[in-house]
């Protein structure tokens, strides 16, 4: 199999929202990512490219979504648009988020996998999942389940 070389440098998440100022509100000035310069033309045509840190893309079968719906106590709802976004107190990022106005799903819960997560609706009907490694990924490696697809049983 042949891949880009060299890999991309940038991953992009594009919510498209009738509610611009509410999303911009949520996203740059409630959990506080940086706006960056970006073009658009004039009246409607509004853009905001907003920093998340890294991004990394998690891919997961329907199966697997559904147990991380169970460990976070989310309702599953198939197809939900869901963002993760690691921060250094979900506690607070979810103090933060609800008093901006963000509805909890989920309040902050210990996961098996040695992270503090919780979810909220965000705007344009993505929820947001906050989540605190309690764990560095060298921990991780020497325990039972953290492993790499390739290398998985099945």
């Amino acid at each position: 199999m042949t891949s880009l070389t060299p890999s991309p440098k940038q991953l992009r998440l594009i919510i498209e929202t009738d509610d611009f100022d509410s999303a911009l509100r949520f996203y740059r000035d409630v959990l506080g990512m940086p706006e960056q310069l970006a073009f658009a033309t004039e009246g409607d045509d509004r853009v905001a490219i907003l920093h998340a840190g890294i991004a990394t893309i998690e891919l997961a079968t329907p199966t697997h979504a559904e147990n991380i719906d169970d460990v976070e106590g989310a309702p599953h709802s198939p197809g939900t648009l869901r963002i993760a976004l690691e921060v250094d107190d979900t506690e607070e990022a979810v103090a933060v988020a609800r008093q901006a106005g963000a509805d909890v799903i989920a309040p902050p819960v210990k996961t098996p996998f040695q992270s503090l997560n919780a979810r909220v609706q965000g705007p344009a009907g993505w929820q947001v999942t906050f989540f605190q490694e309690l764990e560095t990924l060298e921990e991780r490696a020497s325990r039972d389940g953290f492993t790499t697809d390739d290398a998985r049983t099945r």
